[in-house]
């Protein structure tokens, strides 16, 4: 038996930095540890980021429109903050370290939230005129929310990398496993968020919201110790180096050299003699033909050839420069899923607001809170990745001869596709509810006698957009990102969530102000049987629709990355 049978080969290590022994270490044998942490911390965030929108707007005193917008600054927030996270993870400290010490300062958000929420001079002060926060309550509960998206700034990027790494890419039974690994972790994810959905939030709405704050903290505690329990299972990718400087570099050499010309014969490029790359931790990239202007970058001149050691800012690798081609080629590909985030965002926000206004309760007694009926998007995800694993990849394979049934990007459009008629559903729900309200002249009704339950459509279809779409969008980044890139190409992806938030902040944002000139009500006013919340989704369904077609058009230009000494591109 050789060294390549007993030992990884794609540069992992233990924590004790000893070559990883396949037979001890990754592989499933590690990963119900990082699901397990994985499912505990999406509880702890979901538990808490559910019914936020309701708490801003009624114990913070912020009102629908300004609620809403703060709840989609800060949820774009924890996913812009994974730039940070990923950067120090694939420059400085590697995955696991990251996850460590960022969850710490996630725990430590959660518990000052839950104080903020039950200690005496933290919480706001309520009667029967409504709450009234102090500006120093208002800014506890905001720092709270900023250190946790602080925290998920340094676990998001990481965990579903971190449990990729656990599948040596060499071995080609483990690399199959994987695949099946993003499915399971996205499912993970949905079964801590239908706790949170059901559980927590009927608990904020009817115990407290210490309470409902404090069961995501605990959630989190338990999701560290998850984490930590499984250290003398994990592979370990060594960090290699800010992945900036290489970026940089090859631009900077690439512009010294642009009256250079590139020769036809791509062998003459330079490239190390070695087997691997000079890179840590990464593979040999094989080169591209598109973005040619980059490859001036490792035109070898003659005062090169000269020198005794190379200055990486005048000459760069291949594998370099198609580092630097392959984040290129994947910007469209993550500006594609912008407008789908903004859909996604919508069930944190406007749906819940919209299941406000509708009949919440099961029965004469029990009452539904609105923001729990996204556990029906947490139910379908739990119903289509299953179904989409056992079921739809077996008879895609049969049609596509492709080994994962459909393709990454077409699994995306896919995707595309369905939450452009989630959007629909709720824009045609929304106008029959205000067609209701006008035939029985309720507008100043607080509930008005139509059961809530009509918003499982809008939600379940989003559920199954996101089965297709985000879970390809986690595998896609991370088999097309460059060995040495993954924790930031997984925090790239995770951006468009961000921008998306941001997006449905500005559109919310002109919406209002654009719709209540002259006095009137507006589209999305505090009484929303004045105003016109349908029109607000069939924007987003006119958004969604134009996106799609600019998808099929950069998807047919999409170029897959290709690995030296891997004829499948992998």
């Amino acid at each position: 038996m050789t060294d390549d049978d007993i030992y990884t080969n794609d540069g992992t290590v233990t924590l004790k930095n000893e070559r990883a022994i396949k037979k001890k270490t990754g592989n499933w044998r590690a990963c119900p540890f990082i699901l397990g942490n994985e499912c505990c911390e999406r509880l702890a965030y979901y538990g808490m980021s559910t019914n936020l929108v309701n708490y801003l707007a009624d114990r913070l005193d912020q009102g629908n429109v300004r609620a809403s917008i703060n709840v989609t600054n800060w949820s774009g927030t924890c996913y812009a903050t994974p730039l940070l996270g990923a950067f120090l993870a694939d420059a400085y400290l590697g995955r696991y370290w990251t996850i460590a010490v960022f969850s710490i300062i996630y725990f430590f958000g959660m518990t000052l939230l839950t104080l903020s929420a039950c200690v005496k001079g933290l919480e706001p002060t309520c009667n029967d005129t409504g709450c009234h926060p102090t500006s120093t309550q208002t800014a506890v509960a905001f720092m709270a929310l900023y250190l946790i998206a602080l925290g998920t700034g340094g676990i998001k990027p990481c965990v579903s990398s971190f449990g990729a790494d656990q599948f040596d890419e060499t071995d080609k039974s483990e690399r199959k496993k994987k695949s099946s690994f993003f499915n399971w972790f996205y499912l993970s994810i949905n079964i801590g968020a239908l706790f949170a959905s059901s559980i927590l939030v009927w608990i904020q709405m009817n115990v407290g919201w210490g309470w409902g704050f404090g069961v995501p903290a605990v959630a989190m505690a338990i999701a560290v110790c998850f984490f930590f329990s499984g250290s003398p299972l994990y592979r370990i990718q060594k960090p290699s180096g800010s992945p900036l400087v290489r970026i940089f570099q090859v631009m900077i050499a690439s512009l010294r050299k642009f009256n250079v010309k590139v020769p036809n014969d791509k062998s003459l490029l330079y490239e190390t003699s070695d087997t691997e790359s000079q890179i840590v931790g990464s593979r040999k990239l094989e080169h591209t033909d598109k973005f040619r202007f980059l490859d001036k970058a490792a035109v070898e001149t003659e005062s090169d050839r000269n020198k005794e050691v190379n200055n990486p800012w005048k000459l760069c690798t291949v594998t370099q420069v198609e580092e630097l081609k392959s984040i290129i080629r994947i910007l469209p590909i993550w500006a594609s899923g912008i407008i789908f985030a903004a859909v996604y965002s919508q069930m944190s926000t406007m749906f819940v607001l919209q299941g406000n206004t509708m009949d919440q309760h099961i029965g004469p007694k029990f009452k539904i809170p609105s923001a729990s009926l996204s556990l029906f998007d947490t139910l379908s995800v739990i119903f289509w990745a299953p179904v989409y694993e056992r079921l739809i990849i077996p008879i895609a394979r049969k049609y596509t001869r492709h080994e994962r049934g459909f393709t990454q990007l077409q699994r995306m459009g896919i995707g595309l596709v369905i939450s452009l008629f989630a959007m629909m559903a709720a824009a045609a729900l929304e106008m029959y509810r205000l067609n209701y309200v006008r035939k029985n002249n309720l507008y100043d009704a607080e509930t008005i006698p139509m059961s809530i339950f009509w918003q499982v459509p809008q939600y379940f279809l989003v559920g199954c957009a996101e089965v297709f779409t985000f879970i390809a969008q986690i595998e896609f980044f991370y088999d097309q990102a460059p060995d040495a890139m993954r924790s930031l190409c997984s925090a790239l992806s995770l951006t468009t969530i961000a921008v998306g938030n941001y997006l449905s902040t500005v559109l919310v944002t002109v919406v209002a102000k654009m719709t209540t000139k002259n006095g009137k009500p507006g589209w999305i006013p505090d009484n929303l049987n004045e105003g016109h919340l349908d029109y607000f989704f069939l924007l987003l369904s006119v958004l969604s629709l134009l996106n799609l077609l600019a998808y099929v058009g950069i998807a047919k230009w999409y170029t897959y990355k290709k690995v030296s000494g891997y004829p499948d591109g992998l």
